[in-house]
């Protein structure tokens, strides 16, 4: 059913385009799909890297404005719009086109596109993901256990392994894999909706990060409890966005990192980078650990990883002073000194 907050003028044009056009529209598993393959397709799927990821979609925006906006650089092999129960969109969507030349075009000219005035929509790269995370179950939990339960949940499971939680104490985590990106979407909104219970314990369901993922498997990653960039191989991808030389000797003061970042990056013509922030942690000290993503709209994927911050009397809210330290981090390790 749509909800009365859909903008009615918006749902009619959808609906008289999808008449006009004859194009089928799919809802399934909380997204809506055209394609995958679509009419007169012949041949093998995509290669992998030809599917962008649509971010930042105004919730009563829909296919009727999206799909003609991505054709306009190539031809689609599948759009997928991520909905809610109530009919408006979740603010994301997927483009797959037919080659990976057509979803780098897609990325160059359409990020930062206003989709309607005011509101300018982030497209970049999409990785097809197919590892979850589960956190919070039990220690004495066995994988022998857990596996039947999941096969059973979630349809296309391969594998499962647990680990010690790097989170929480006395608790374990589960790095659970899936045959394909689709199956995996279709575990984490099932497992999340949910809001399940295994073996008696609440559980929290997410992407497996790639940074978590290294953390898990015993990889060194450097842990200051300041601040950090969690992933020192960022330092050479890092060096590989800024074409040109750093402008140093204006470098603002500590506190307006971010915006000096923000400047290089017009500079250097890559676009405002987009921040992502979550906070994962806090210690006895009072110390936030936050997981951060940082998308850089001309380079074609994100930079993640962790970073602690410290409280202080400044009033800086947390989320912000988080980003500030990020870009320091990112600072540093292009080779700017800092003040």
């Amino acid at each position: 059913m749509w909800s009365e907050r859909i903008n009615q003028a918006n749902k009619a044009a959808l609906l008289t385009w999808v008449k006009e056009t004859g194009i089928q529209l799919v809802q399934i598993n909380g997204q809506r799909k055209y394609g995958g393959p679509p009419p007169g397709w012949a041949g093998y799927a995509p290669p992998s890297g030809s599917e962008v990821f649509i971010g930042k979609i105004p919730q009563d925006i829909y296919e009727d404005k999206l799909i003609p906006l991505f054709q306009s650089v190539g031809r689609l092999y599948e759009f997928r719009l991520m909905m809610t129960f109530s009919g408006l969109n979740r603010g994301f969507a997927y483009a797959k086109y037919m080659n990976r030349r057509n979803a780098r075009e897609a990325i160059a000219l359409l990020n930062n596109f206003e989709i309607q005035s005011g509101s300018p929509i982030l497209v970049c790269r999409s990785t097809d993901k197919c590892e979850l995370c589960i956190d919070g179950l039990a220690p004495s939990l066995k994988e022998c256990h857990l596996l039947p339960m999941l096969q059973e949940l979630t349809p296309g499971l391969l594998s499962i392994s647990l680990h010690p939680s790097p989170f929480r104490k006395q608790r374990q985590l589960a790095e659970v894999k899936y045959v394909s990106h689709q199956a995996a979407a279709i575990a984490k909104k099932n497992l999340v909706e949910g809001s399940l219970c295994l073996c008696g314990d609440q559980i929290e369901v997410d992407w497996l990060k790639p940074i978590i993922k290294q953390e898990l498997h015993n990889v060194s990653v450097p842990d200051d409890p300041e601040t950090l960039l969690s992933s020192c191989s960022h330092r050479g991808v890092l060096s590989q966005v800024f074409s040109g030389p750093m402008d140093c000797h204006m470098l603002p003061a500590r506190g307006s990192m971010l915006d000096y970042l923000n400047l290089q990056c017009e500079q250097h013509q890559l676009g405002s980078p987009v921040f992502f922030t979550k906070c994962v942690q806090r210690n006895r000290e009072g110390q936030l650990r936050f997981w951060y993503q940082v998308v850089i709209p001309k380079y074609p994927s994100p930079f993640s990883g962790y970073i602690w911050i410290k409280p202080d009397p400044s009033g800086l809210e947390d989320h912000e002073k988080a980003k500030n330290a990020v870009a320091l981090q990112l600072l540093k390790v292009l080779g700017c000194p800092v003040v």
